[in-house]
């Protein structure tokens, strides 16, 4: 079994704009003037949104199509990592999406997405944003690590064992066999 075109572009699609999201949230730390912050934090709660919609296809594709199996020679050890990396990321990504609405929510100024939503609409109350902000801040320094730790994975399959395993998800093309039918 191989995965479906369609859960390898959502794949590659959401790999790429969680790196720009990533990168737009580290702006947060340093000072900004207010407009560029609130324009920052407009483009990563855009982002955010549209990551979201993406994780939810990948989920269903991933429940209603499965995965590939890990090769015959993987151990024990290594599978569990690598079930527990993956679910790992999906709940860490929930968790993301979850305290990324929910503080956007409480915010104390607009964050205006698509150009036309301010998310920002509930009373915004400082404790309650700062525990969920708190939140968010941990869960994203925890995906960065099993991001470089799925990327690790990947090149030590890819160039170690020389397994098809980081094929799975990164060959879009597929062979055609030839041969004579009898």
């Amino acid at each position: 079994m191989d995965y479906l075109k369609s859960q390898k572009i959502i794949h590659w699609l959401m790999a790429i704009a969680i790196m720009i999201d990533l990168r737009v949230a580290q702006k947060f730390g340093g000072e900004m003037e207010l407009w560029d912050r609130l324009e920052s934090r407009a483009d990563h709660a855009t982002m955010g949104l549209i990551i979201t919609f993406l994780l939810i296809l990948r989920i269903i594709l991933r429940y209603r199509y499965g995965a590939p199996s890990l090769p015959s020679s993987t151990s024990k050890w290594q599978a569990y990592a690598a079930h527990a990396g993956h679910y790992g990321l999906y709940i860490l990504m929930g968790t993301l999406v979850l305290t990324g609405i929910v503080s956007a929510t409480f915010a104390s100024d607009p964050i205006i997405v698509f150009g036309s939503y301010d998310l920002a609409f509930a009373n915004h109350n400082l404790n309650f944003f700062m525990i969920v902000r708190g939140i968010h801040e941990f869960c994203t320094n925890a995906i960065i690590v099993l991001i470089l730790i799925h990327i690790l994975a990947a090149i030590y399959h890819h160039f170690i064992l020389k397994d098809n395993t980081t094929l799975n998800m990164s060959k879009f093309w597929t062979t055609k066999q030839t041969g004579k039918q009898s």
